[in-house]
């Protein structure tokens, strides 16, 4: 698939990784529908992806409720007339312990709230959005693509039962969604990242930095451009489907 011209839906786009990508795609002549929360910070994205050279159009819209999503993807099909790739890459973190026992006693534990808000937007988030791209580009019979942004944590990670649960869903959906939705040529993909330099891992102790730093092979944090030429890479791409792409410079926890 060739980016000039067509039409990439990215969730989480009003910052960090999911902004990055869509510079990348306006840049070499895509049109770009961006959706996240924050209609001012989508506004202001969608102006440097124009002034790149691509269309680009912002959509307020909670990617965990139904019916915001399906209305979301029936604007864009109108503003844009076809949908040819998605990118789901809304994500948030509430990291936290299973329990914290201190002297015998349970102090605290994982809230349900931090358990279910991470579970609504990474993966049920990340299934409406597939599901409404999906049914758009079977209904055009071109084919097309879907990217899922999982993680180095899909593999479990202490103090991230939640977000690691998620991020292992949304990679099984890009096995299960490649099987299905082959037949319509539609492709299905994944990037797990390892730690990225972001807004997230700026406000990050210094401390901290350093220690994770030196645990990953190459001694730094990935950029947010390497991801994005890793989604180039799938893009332009056309036998690859099914299949996970682990971007953590050697990275185990």
């Amino acid at each position: 698939m060739q980016i000039k011209d067509n039409v990439f839906v990215i969730t989480g786009a009003g910052r960090g990784l999911g902004r990055t990508m869509a510079e990348y795609i306006a840049k070499r002549g895509g049109q770009v529908a961006l959706i996240d929360l924050d209609q001012a910070q989508l506004d202001e994205v969608a102006a440097a992806c124009t002034e790149l050279g691509g269309k680009s159009v912002g959509y307020a819209c909670n990617v965990t409720d139904e019916d915001q999503v399906e209305s979301t993807f029936a604007a864009i099909r109108a503003e844009f007339g076809k949908i040819h790739g998605l990118v789901n890459n809304a994500g948030i973190l509430r990291d936290g312990m299973l329990i914290k026992v201190k002297e015998g006693k349970l102090v605290d534990k994982m809230s349900m709230d931090q358990w279910q808000s991470v579970i609504n937007v990474n993966m049920t988030g990340t299934f409406l959005c597939g599901r409404e791209a999906a049914a758009m580009m079977a209904e055009q019979g071109e084919g097309g693509l879907i990217v899922n942004i999982s993680s180095l944590s899909r593999a479990g990670n202490m103090g991230q039962t939640n977000y690691s649960a998620t991020k292992s869903g949304v990679a099984t959906m890009v096995v299960s969604w490649a099987g299905e939705l082959g037949r319509h040529q539609i492709r299905v993909a994944g990037i797990a990242p390892g730690v990225i330099n972001t807004e997230m891992t700026a406000s990050m102790k210094p401390e901290a930095i350093e220690r994770i730093a030196k645990s990953i092979p190459l001694r730094r944090f990935g950029e947010a451009e390497e991801i994005a030429d890793t989604l180039g890479y799938i893009i332009g791409n056309d036998y690859f489907t099914g299949r996970i792409i682990e971007m953590d410079g050697g990275l185990r926890w």
